[in-house]
């Protein structure tokens, strides 16, 4: 018996979706966002134009791993947008003192490092398609891998480098007695720049799941509501970096209370993101 017939779609040279159609009729799809989060793979039964069934074809124990990555990931996410909100709120209700807020930021940071490397850890070690037929295979644990041509690799990399990227942002911001010049090379310059990365990890999420490079809606996938809160979150958070630019005439942001108001909605947004990926599971 011959190998099933193949098809592929995706996002311009990026695979983000296969096709087997059965010897027995109806057709098995494999789609990057479900494989890796939730382990399953959808069947079409003849005729059918939507999935009508999810069969979980990953193995027990890849189904438990993706369930641990999966919960470390939205937990980090939650606990650290939660405290980038707080950090915001002292700066714009709190004493002023801006060592208080840069420390809270500082913490929520780190979680967002972890948020970031757990959905990395996600993308390596979660089950692939087996070449040929219309099942899931599991590797071994790995801690790092290089593969760029995986769109869901090179966005969640994108993802983690953004956070590395804000953290050099948070450590700057403990640093005294700096110019207006300094401030904005050493402080602001990251902060725009983990903006710019954030944005860019959402825009490829999304073509993961809306298989090509176009906005698309998908308002009945858990998977879309996800990249679409985080990149709203994404948005709020250029907006506050633009807002928290220092003029260089005055000493002062352009708009302090935007670039407040920005940072907390922006983080509500990513803990909010983070309590729906926690649905996002096995």
């Amino acid at each position: 018996m011959g190998q099933p017939e193949q098809r592929a779609d995706g996002a311009g040279p990026f695979t983000t979706r296969l096709f087997w159609d059965r010897p027995e009729g109806g057709t098995v799809v494999w789609e990057s966002r479900p494989a890796r989060r939730r382990g399953v793979l959808s069947v079409r039964g003849p005729g059918d134009g939507d999935a009508v069934t999810l069969s979980a074809s990953a193995d027990a124990a890849a189904l438990g791993r993706l369930r641990r990555l999966n919960a470390i990931a939205s937990s980090a996410f939650v606990i650290g947008g939660a405290l980038f909100a707080l950090g915001a709120a002292v700066a714009q209700f709190g004493s002023g003192d801006a060592l208080v807020s840069a420390s809270i930021y500082f913490a929520g940071g780190l979680f967002f490092n972890l948020g970031g490397y757990s959905s990395l850890l996600q993308v390596l070690n979660g089950p692939r398609h087996a070449p040929g037929s219309g099942r899931l295979a599991t590797a071994d644990w790995r801690w790092w891998g290089y593969e760029p041509m995986r769109l869901d690799w090179l966005g969640t990399f994108v993802l983690f480098v953004g956070t590395l990227v804000f953290g050099v942002n948070l450590l700057d911001s403990f640093l005294q007695g700096l110019t207006t010049q300094q401030v904005n090379r050493l402080v602001w310059t990251p902060d725009v720049v983990g903006c710019v990365l954030f944005l860019v990890s959402g825009h490829l999420a999304f073509a993961e799941v809306c298989h090509r490079f176009r906005p698309c809606l998908r308002s009945r996938s858990l998977g879309w509501w996800v990249v679409a809160v985080n990149q709203l979150g994404s948005v709020l958070f250029m907006v506050s970096a633009l807002a928290a630019f220092t003029r260089p005439a005055t000493g002062s942001l352009v708009n302090s209370a935007i670039a407040n108001w920005g940072t907390l909605t922006g983080a509500l947004c990513f803990s909010v993101g983070g309590v729906l990926q926690a649905f996002e599971r096995p």
